[in-house]
């Protein structure tokens, strides 16, 4: 087994990428700008039509990078999981969801390690970056790649290293994130180091693969917290006729011990709104409850309804109910400038706002569309809700693209859960 890591050393070991999604892709491809022959696998067919044609459908990877691996030979796309016999390290990037009872759904990963057990070999190397709970990759994973024969530490390295991407950051992507690794053995995070070596600037070592799964969670789980704090500062400032924004505003300027998070209209992403749970479901098994962990995503998950109560509040000051006015909604992405809608509190706001009758339009320069339960619903411009006499704007993604002062002097009423506003004063202008 020595011999992957001279084989990684001298950039000759091929790679395999299960899932070519925001976590997988920017990998594979600079794994494959490295010089490193990278197997890109994924089942949807079309993605790997388009990565074939040299064309990415993340933002965050330009279309001639894809282009130019593809071109090469370096990357090779596919739909046929057989051809990950070939590769020497399996990176498994795929999914890892809620259930709606709250609980971790597995089903990704578990469809992903059969794969790899179908063609697991001597001397390789598998690694899963999915965000789970710790644990996963000693009693799940471990398990069903064993099932054959081969015993992990032994004929295969196995390990564990938190993907970290943050879509739409322009200084931080795939190559200067650092990188945890935990092995199931000191052999295999060496070799895991190794391979990431490769293409990271910064490699850190942890001690097992529970350490590395936990520091994911620790991650997300902090930033859950201290946005749910932000939250119910907003609700309780809200009450005191405080603007939270000022608040928050003034105490970043303390040069220590504090650190700014904002409120805003809820949680999305695939990972922030997840993660916890995911921590607090494992909790349990041990007979411990997170108790700051649920409440944090009590106070988060309550956000949506109360942007549709300040909808509410906001039509109600201009003698309007929310049954049967315009609302109009700007930014459906989770986050801003990007293009991806998991578990963004927009789609949840869409639907209260549509349970109580009102009629519901967005715009959104990234998201040509949404499909959202029984709504399928395609943007339209700000000038056209403008043409449409809509009766209250609510700005829940403040994309860059957006032009605020004119969002202001083109609508009657807008609630702004953001703070894109801010500097703007009017009475038609209501905060979260």
């Amino acid at each position: 087994m020595v011999d992957l890591k001279k084989r990684i050393d001298a950039r000759e070991a091929v790679a395999g990428i299960i899932g070519l999604g925001y976590v997988g892709l920017p990998l594979a491809v600079e794994l494959a700008r490295a010089n490193v022959r990278t197997i890109g696998f994924d089942v949807d067919v079309r993605k790997v039509s388009e990565l074939a044609a040299g064309r990415s459908y993340i933002p965050d990877v330009p279309s001639e990078h894809v282009a130019e691996v593809v071109n090469a030979g370096l990357l090779i796309p596919t739909t046929d999981p057989a051809s990950l016999a070939e590769a020497d390290v399996i990176d498994i990037c795929v999914p890892t969801p809620l259930r709606k009872t709250k609980d971790p759904d597995l089903s990704y990963v578990v469809r992903a390690v059969e794969t790899t057990a179908a063609v697991l070999r001597r001397g390789q190397l598998v690694i899963l970056e999915s965000t789970t709970y710790p644990g996963t990759t000693d009693e799940v994973v471990k398990p069903a790649l064993e099932a054959n024969g081969l015993k992990a530490g032994i004929d295969f390295y196995l390990a564990f290293s938190p993907e970290r991407v943050d879509p739409g950051n322009p200084t931080y992507h795939t190559r200067n994130i650092p990188k945890v690794v935990g092995g199931l053995d000191e052999a295999s995070t060496q070799v895991a180091s190794a391979f990431y070596q490769l293409v990271m600037d910064t490699v850190v070592p942890v001690t097992s693969t529970r350490a590395a799964e936990m520091v994911k969670l620790l991650e997300n789980t902090f930033r859950a917290v201290n946005i749910g704090m932000a939250n119910e500062l907003a609700l309780m400032c809200h009450r005191m006729g405080i603007d939270v924004w000022e608040v928050i505003d003034a105490a970043r300027t303390k040069p220590f011990g504090f650190m700014p998070f904002y409120p805003g209209p809820g949680l999305g992403g695939h990972c922030i709104p997840i993660d916890p749970f995911y921590l607090s479901w494992k909790a349990k098994q041990f007979n411990f409850e997170a108790r700051f962990i649920e409440l944090a995503g009590q106070v988060n998950g309550s956000m949506p309804a109360h942007v549709v109560t300040r909808v509410a509040e906001a039509l109600n000051a201009h003698r309007k109910p929310v049954n049967g006015s315009k609302v109009h909604v700007l930014g459906v992405a989770y986050k801003r400038d990007i293009d991806d809608v998991r578990e963004s509190p927009a789609l949840d706001i869409v639907e209260l706002l549509l349970r109580q009758g009102a009629t519901v339009t967005y715009s959104d320069p990234h998201v040509p569309e949404i499909d959202h339960g029984p709504h399928q619903m395609k943007a339209v411009s700000v000038d056209a809700a403008v043409a449409a006499d809509v009766d209250c704007a609510v700005i829940i993604t403040d994309h860059k693209a957006f032009d605020y002062p004119r969002i202001v002097a083109s609508f009657p009423l807008i609630v702004d859960t953001r703070n894109a506003l801010k500097g703007i004063k009017s009475e038609k202008i209501f905060g979260l």
